[in-house]
């Protein structure tokens, strides 16, 4: 137990120690703690599927039909007719032959990654990849390079000299970063993919139903579907349910049935969040006026933003505002909460020492007039 308290008071002394608070609801782009309400700028709803009726209803009805678990892994007794069409349906999504459905976006990465490499193998992923990239690597056995963030020239100078040594290599990249809102140069990534006979995974959680003519992500932007061997995403933020998926060719979703631990071990998820999926799919494609509103926000509140003198990172809907460190960005944060906006400090682990933030996660259901309440608000601060 010493340890344990040690750890705890060290993190409180440093201003880093995380605790949880509950909300009583959240719906709309708001937040209530107890009877308070905020402008909830810390969420992934990004296009306000989540409380979308037809995701509710769908839910209501799977719900109806086949209960509130699905009471099995897959492999047994948990395989619904209802997980196929959703795999079918991200399968066309996503440009690919086949889809495989995960439980979370940490479950898949982990389950895909380990399943994919061995000590043989050489993994190459971006230096800010998700934790859950990382862990899967770890777990996979394989030798890790990281090439710095978004620096394609670095990624082909590593690979140049270290390919040969090892029988597989994986590139692994993230479409959309969680924390800097930037994108990833993934035409110039896959050039080096097929020139060095590598394969490619892409990380599309904070890309997918914002990007590409029919919301598929950057991938589907870029034109690169076919070129890019492994796509994988969250049903859980744009598309307002829950779970995760990888879409790539036949042979390899049937592989990872059968050697996929994070797969195998599971109870599928319940058939109320695989409806809700569904639904949230159609609605990307039928209503693409959400993420162009939504993305048209961003690149206003980012504008404004530098302009007012802030630091500001990105290029997406995510708009993060550098602070520095820890003591300041929480102020920050406590400050703007007072104001009544629900925006939560990033600090180290989660960044890098000295990079603290506040990561505005701005969504469909923040209208215009929320970004210009938030900019004289944050003027206000400064001032």
């Amino acid at each position: 137990m010493e340890y344990i308290e040690e750890f705890l008071k060290k993190r409180g002394e440093e201003g880093i120690l995380r605790s949880l608070m509950p909300a009583s609801r959240r719906v709309n782009g708001k937040i209530w703690l107890g009877e308070r309400k905020y402008i909830d700028l810390s969420s992934n709803d990004y296009l306000g599927l989540s409380s979308h009726p037809r995701l509710i209803a769908a839910s209501r009805k799977a719900l109806a039909e086949h209960g509130a678990s699905a009471s099995a892994s897959r492999l047994l007794s948990g395989d619904l007719e209802i997980n196929h069409k959703l795999e079918e349906a991200t399968a066309k999504f996503k440009n690919k032959e086949s889809a495989l459905v995960f439980n979370s976006g940490y479950q898949a990465n982990i389950g895909i990654i380990s399943a994919l490499c061995g000590s043989e193998d050489a993994i190459f992923c971006d230096r800010l990849s998700h934790a859950s990239i990382i862990d899967g690597i770890l777990l996979s056995g394989a030798r890790i390079f990281r090439f710095r963030h978004n620096d394609a020239d670095h990624l082909k100078a590593l690979i140049g000299r270290e390919r040969s040594k090892f029988t597989n290599v994986l590139i692994i990249t993230e479409t959309i970063f969680s924390m800097d809102g930037d994108r990833s140069d993934l035409k110039a990534i896959v050039d080096i993919k097929e020139r060095f006979n590598c394969r490619l995974m892409v990380d599309e959680a904070h890309a997918t139903g914002i990007y590409g003519e029919n919301g598929s992500g950057i991938v589907e932007e870029d034109k690169l579907s076919e070129r890019v061997d492994f796509i994988m995403g969250t049903f859980g933020k744009a598309l307002g349910s829950f779970g995760a998926y990888l879409a790539a060719s036949k042979s390899y979703c049937d592989y990872l049935v059968n050697r996929c631990r994070s797969f195998i071990y599971s109870t599928a998820l319940p058939p109320a969040v695989i409806a809700a999926s569904l639904a949230g799919i159609s609605l990307v494609k039928e209503e693409p006026f959400r993420r162009q509103g939504l993305l048209k926000s961003a690149e206003y509140l980012r504008r404004r933003l530098k302009a007012k003198g802030f630091d500001v990172r990105g290029s997406s809907q995510i708009v993060p505002v550098i602070t520095g460190d820890n003591s300041k960005t929480v102020k920050f944060a406590q400050t703007l909460r007072e104001k009544g906006y629900w925006v939560l400090p990033i600090r180290p682990p989660t960044v890098p020492e000295g990079e603290g933030r506040l990561r505005f996660s701005l969504t469909f259901d923040h209208g215009m007039a929320v970004v210009e309440k938030l900019l004289d608000d944050m003027s206000e601060i400064v001032d």
